[in-house]
């Protein structure tokens, strides 16, 4: 049976269990043999990381077939505009293309924040703004460039869910386990099927 556990990625954790340059990695606060990151979390990045012993689940998690939201609290630099949330949700053109729509509304700091070491730089004449942003893909460090491209570089960023998983009542450091219910990969077209039963032409031999 699959194992899954939920982690409460804290700042400044690779999402990995080895480095070469002495930073804090998945090894310091997860001893269970056998388990990987399924996708990935920015070393600056805080909150919902998902790890399993199944090969197949990490891929179908990875998968932007699948389509499964994912859910950020994210504190902005400056006062966010209804304008820039409209971008959000409407999607922006990165450098890798344009961006699925993106669910985007503003929000009051979360009431289960907790403290980040070390903290946001405040500045008294620059105020910030929290955003919740939901997306279905899981491009680099994309929320960070979405919020850059609309005008609003992002301060602080925490994941909060996975599709139904979410951080619940995880402090920073701590992880559980969970059941598997992931959905089922969505149907190829019927004529994509049939032309995958064909029997392939064979290629022309070179004569080079």
């Amino acid at each position: 049976m699959s194992r899954i556990l939920l982690f409460n990625k804290p700042f400044r954790v690779l999402t990995q269990f080895t480095d070469s340059e002495g930073r804090s990695t998945l090894a310091d606060f997860i001893k269970v043999p056998g388990v990987y990151a399924a996708g990935r979390l920015d070393f600056d990045s805080e909150g919902l990381l998902i790890l399993t012993d199944d090969g197949r689940l990490q891929q179908q998690l990875a998968n932007p077939a699948f389509k499964l939201p994912k859910t950020y609290c994210v504190q902005v630099d400056g006062e966010i505009s209804e304008a820039a949330l409209n971008r959000l949700r409407q999607g922006v053109q990165l450098k890798d293309g344009p961006t699925r729509p993106a669910r985007a509304r503003r929000i009051n700091p979360p009431r289960w924040l907790w403290p980040r070491n070390p903290p946001v730089r405040f500045r008294k004449e620059q105020p910030t703004s929290w955003i919740e942003l939901i997306i279905t893909e899981g491009r680099n460090r994309q929320v960070r460039r979405m919020t850059a491209e609309v005008g609003f570089p992002t301060l602080r960023l925490i994941r909060w869910s996975i599709g139904n998983w979410t951080l619940d009542s995880l402090a920073p450091g701590q992880w559980r386990e969970e059941q598997v219910n992931l959905p089922a990969p969505p149907a190829r077209p019927a004529a994509a099927r049939r032309n995958s039963r064909r029997p392939s032409a064979k290629r022309p031999r070179s004569r080079a």
